[in-house]
């Protein structure tokens, strides 16, 4: 079995935490310098994290998150946040290929005016969607690296976003994508993971 197939099948969504255990932001970091890795629509990036591992404010997010236990025994709760106007740094993201001699500046100036027309023309519910789907390939690929390095997390949707935003003073070109949990699972009492769909199931090839 790869080490990838492992992390793979171990991955669960935790629903409670050992409370004592506490996470490093040196450790923090470690996960997300991987996480930078993340593919995203024309390399925008568009994932932002907000880490609350202050217990009087994971607090105030355990009563935002309708009292969910595994918040308040988290060694921190991450809110995971897609940025509405992520094309917008289209030209920022590419300077850098420009200053390499990969591309040079009129293929730059093609690459921020087509990008930028391809989320305009598509309207606010296009940038909204891209928003959360990049922002949810990003925070897949978090819970993987976590888990990869010791820890486990539970993924949630169980808060109310515009108290998260209120709380945590989020700017409005964000849209809270999940609530993620981080920390060491207390398994007493682990219930046998729940039933998945055989592939059979889940795969129509060359459509249905």
């Amino acid at each position: 079995m790869s080490e990838l197939t492992k992390v793979l099948k171990e991955r669960r969504s935790a629903t409670k935490f050992h409370p004592e255990v506490e996470i490093t932001e040196q450790e923090l970091e470690e996960i997300f310098s991987l996480v930078k890795y993340a593919p995203s629509a024309f390399n925008l990036q568009h994932a932002h994290y907000v880490v609350v591992r202050d217990p009087e404010k994971k607090n105030k997010l355990y009563e935002t998150a309708n009292k969910q236990y595994k918040v308040k025994t988290a060694s921190a709760a991450i809110l995971v946040l897609g940025d509405l106007n992520a094309y917008e740094n289209v030209g920022k993201m590419n300077e850098g290929m420009l200053h390499l001699g990969i591309i040079n500046k009129q293929e730059l100036d093609m690459t921020v005016e087509s990008v930028t027309q391809f989320y305009e023309d598509r309207g606010e519910s296009f940038k909204r969607d891209e928003a959360i789907r990049n922002a949810s390939l990003s925070a897949m690929l978090f819970m993987l690296i976590a888990k990869d390095q010791g820890w486990d997390t539970c993924p949630m949707i169980g808060f109310d976003p515009e108290q998260m935003r209120e709380e945590l003073n989020i700017p409005e070109q964000y849209v809270p994508v999940m609530l993620i949990a981080l920390g060491k699972e207390d398994v007493s009492g682990q219930r046998l993971r729940g039933y998945r769909k055989p592939v059979g199931e889940l795969v129509t090839y060359n459509g249905f």
